[in-house]
């Protein structure tokens, strides 16, 4: 299905105005008729039947009257047949008898504002009844879909939550309209799918000997530190899965990423004594160092001379000093080293 654009229809003024001395017209033909009647002219039923013919179908013109609001659309068919999309700001008018379409007028994303209703109020049986106006426009603004959370699995099997939120618009209103049943639960549908088929490609956190490109080679990928590459992927996923709806995604952006309930205090435990064993590491690390300089320099001024023996005890007491959580409590030797 190809979108036609409908030009040369904003003449809605025109119309009205040509409707309105159509309408005028019948009355006074109507006025007319009972003047003759009240003369005796036996004319006057063709008058009065012109005057009740135009005024009681001079109406219908008016259902061809449509106003659009900036970055709106009308997709129109006439007896099942497209006939084309009414697009931009104005006043037009078209055959009354053309049918506005939008299959998913009633649907409503999250956070996605495109939906107006009204209600209209009618007195029946002495009770008042409210129903709501569908409104068949079709917005052409950027919309958002928040997603809601999902409990997926990523490549090494984890539980995560993830959330995302996509800006989208339409650019090809016959598409949105004719191709797919709903063009709203589609994407949403699209969305969900989508981003399980990128989250599983990643581990949450950086992982040894996974590969996230596809290319053989492990690499540093992961939902937490690859998020803007993930985004991005899952963007082109949803993309290349709507283009037959007619439907542009702008931008697609993770807002929520957490390990799963079930797993989530074991995985802080984890993240805790990695964070204690690489803090342990540079702790060693220095110490040693500050040990080697500590005796290089005690040999290089010639202060002390020490046996294999007493430098093994000198290292032990610095690295306990060093190493250790608590502040050191000094011994003093009073009597001989030896």
């Amino acid at each position: 299905m190809t979108e036609k654009i409908l030009h040369g229809k904003r003449k809605g003024m025109l119309a009205l105005i040509l409707i309105i001395l159509g309408l005028a017209c019948g009355l006074a033909l109507f006025v007319y008729g009972a003047v003759l009647e009240t003369a005796g002219s036996p004319y006057f039923g063709y008058a009065l039947a012109s005057g009740a013919v135009i005024v009681g179908l001079g109406w219908i013109p008016l259902l061809g009257l449509k106003v659009l609001k900036p970055q709106e659309a009308l997709v129109l068919t006439l007896f099942g047949k497209y006939i084309g999309t009414l697009k931009g700001n104005g006043f037009y008018f078209v055959n009354p008898f053309c049918v506005a379409v939008n299959p998913a007028a009633e649907t409503k994303l999250n956070q996605s504002g495109d939906v107006s209703t009204a209600s209209v109020t009618s007195a029946l049986a002495g009770t008042a009844k409210t129903a709501p106006v569908v409104n068949r426009k079709i917005s052409l603004k950027i919309m958002t879909l928040n997603n809601n959370r999902q409990k997926i699995n990523d490549c090494l099997g984890n539980p995560v939550e993830i959330g995302i939120a996509v800006t989208w618009k339409i650019v090809d209103t016959a598409k949105a309209v004719f191709n797919v049943d709903n063009y709203k639960e589609y994407l949403s549908l699209q969305c969900d799918s989508a981003l399980r088929n990128i989250v599983r490609i990643y581990p949450y956190d950086v992982a040894p000997d996974v590969d996230t490109t596809g290319d053989g080679i492990a690499d540093d990928g992961s939902l937490r530190g690859s998020s803007e590459l993930v985004a991005k992927r899952i963007r082109d996923e949803i993309q290349a899965r709507v283009d037959e709806a007619g439907i542009e995604i702008i931008e697609a952006r993770i807002t929520y990423l957490a390990y799963a309930t079930e797993i989530a205090a074991v995985m802080l435990q984890r993240q805790q004594a990695s964070a204690i064993i690489d803090a342990r590491k540079m702790i060693v690390d220095g110490a040693v160092g500050m040990v080697e300089m500590a005796l290089s320099r005690l040999e290089e001024g010639g202060m002390v001379s020490l046996d294999d023996e007493r430098k093994a005890a000198m290292v032990s007491n610095l690295l306990v000093v060093l190493c250790g959580n608590h502040d050191a409590q000094p011994i003093v030797n009073s009597g001989s080293l030896y």
